[in-house]
């Protein structure tokens, strides 16, 4: 499977990243996954301190315990869970940050994190305190590099002017084209990597999606697409490559930009992770095939949903 950089980085990151947060909680099953995921050439694992409660960094950890050099492991914080309060709650602080990373290193088994992003981030956290948190942990060697979670434009801007972050983690597709409008090109322009979340639309962009559509959306749409618009849309989309499956031409839609990196699909079954590889090992688009799929979609205003 082929590489690209991630951003500035000496990381080279597989353009196709396992999603970790669908393996579930039975090692087995889960492990079965990696294992197929890294005969197939993924390096590139992506996992968060609040999915199953941790329980799924430490599955991570235990499968990947003999192989950990040839990995490029990635999590998130930023997410506090306190008994006696209700739900998660955000937490930027540098304390929090420097405290929960230990956590995060136990459960994954391993004494460094290749990738540590934000889960999220809001223009109300003191945010030059978060960047110290990781600088800090970078300098300790606990961490490599740091990136983001976010799709909102101005915290964005505010981590590229004020830290080395090499990636932005966001979610990115055919039907969710916000990303092109507002940052791929400050983010190539910086030398900061796309991570790619989200590229088959919750299965919409896949061979199966209009069979989704009718059995999983109960008549509402998606973003800015009704349930109709969908319905008409989706036929369109797979003429446009009639002899490659959609799930083929969602993710090389998403790496048709230089900027991006890595599509991260989640998968819960081997036959997932075989798919979704065949599909990133695929044939590219054409310029002309590109310039279709952006006429048929649409381009939608970012700034609405900030």
């Amino acid at each position: 499977m082929k590489k690209r950089q991630l951003g500035s980085s000496d990381l080279m990151v597989s353009e196709l990243g396992l999603g970790c947060m669908s393996l579930g909680t039975d090692y087995v099953q889960a492990k079965s996954v990696i294992d197929q995921a890294l005969d197939l050439g993924v390096n590139y694992l992506d996992t968060a301190d609040l999915y199953d409660f941790g329980t799924n960094e430490e599955i991570i950890g235990k499968a990947i315990r003999e192989k950990r050099q040839e990995i490029i492991l990635a999590t998130k914080v930023g997410n506090r869970w306190e008994e006696g309060k209700e739900g998660w709650h955000w937490d930027a602080s540098k304390s929090y940050i420097k405290e929960e990373v230990k956590e995060s290193l136990r459960r994954l088994g391993t004494d460094y994190i290749d990738l540590y992003q934000l889960h999220g981030g809001t223009m109300e956290d003191r945010i030059d305190e978060t960047i110290e948190a990781f600088e800090d942990l970078k300098q300790e060697g606990v961490i490599r590099y740091y990136g983001i979670s976010s799709i909102r434009p101005n915290v964005i801007r505010e981590y590229v002017k004020k830290s080395s972050i090499i990636s932005v983690m966001m979610q990115y597709s055919m039907f969710d084209r916000r990303p092109e409008e507002a940052v791929l090109a400050l983010l190539s322009e910086h030398h900061i990597s796309v991570v790619a979340r989200g590229p088959v639309a919750k299965g919409l962009l896949s061979e199966n999606g209009t069979q989704k559509l009718e059995s999983k959306f109960n008549g509402k749409g998606y973003l800015d697409y009704s349930y109709e618009e969908l319905t008409s849309l989706l036929p369109d989309l797979k003429q446009v490559r009639s002899d490659h499956s959609l799930t083929e031409s969602a993710l090389q839609y998403c790496l048709h930009s230089p900027v991006v990196a890595s599509v991260i699909a989640g998968a819960s079954t081997v036959e997932q992770i075989k798919d979704n590889a065949k599909a990133v090992s695929g044939m590219p688009l054409t310029a002309a095939e590109y310039e279709q799929y952006q006429a048929l979609t649409k381009s939608s205003v970012y700034e609405a949903h900030r």
